[in-house]
């Protein structure tokens, strides 16, 4: 099967779902290797496998768990996908994530990223997910950020590509007022110029 032929199918492909499994750890080499150890649950439609007996969709569902890191996270993803570097969709919802893992940002596909429910305590961590050029859903409330001000003007000035925002569509007003709050608030880095540049 082509590149483009994969893609097409696999949008389509049921998740990889692995909510509400208490899983504490993407870790391969700790035991149990508990992301590793555990099935997936069974939806409506199975998951399609390559032979490798790896699964075939673009949809990583660990919502739900008691995730305090994505330590080994790429092991782990290269371990259950086909297709790692694929991956358009990952939901993180509902765990125990200080932080934004500069792991998800290796990810290039990912289109949908869902971290609302963690505890994610710095704003400047959504600096991070600039690098994901193809996001474009991201959620982030039920986080301790939600109570920063300015929270969703600041994720849309860092992100202008997303269009969906903690489940709400992201409208043209949303965005003036985006733009607004960055002139009045986050004042621009400064050029330093070599003087002996010459």
């Amino acid at each position: 099967m082509n590149k483009r032929n994969y893609m097409n199918t696999s949008v389509q492909e049921p998740p990889l779902d692995y909510s509400f499994r208490s899983i504490h750890v993407t870790q391969a080499h700790s035991v149990p290797t508990d992301l590793l150890s555990e099935e997936p649950r069974t939806g409506l439609r199975p998951v399609r496998h390559a032979k490798s007996g790896k699964s075939m969709t673009q949809s990583l569902w660990l919502n739900n768990n008691v995730l305090t890191d994505l330590r080994d996270f790429n092991h782990a993803v290269s371990q259950l996908l086909e297709h790692p570097e694929n991956l358009a969709w990952i939901d993180l919802s509902f765990n125990d994530l200080t932080s934004i893992d500069p792991v998800l940002t290796t990810f290039f596909n990912l289109s949908v990223l869902y971290l609302h429910g963690n505890s994610i305590q710095r704003l400047g961590e959504v600096n991070k997910l600039a690098a994901l050029p193809r996001l474009r859903s991201l959620t982030l409330h039920g986080n301790p950020i939600e109570e920063e001000k300015g929270y969703r003007q600041y994720v849309l000035c860092t992100l202008p590509h997303i269009t969906t925002f903690d489940f709400s569509g992201v409208t043209k007003a949303d965005r003036t007022t985006a733009e607004v709050w960055k002139r009045m608030n986050i004042k621009p880095k400064k050029v330093r110029i070599k003087h002996n540049a010459l």
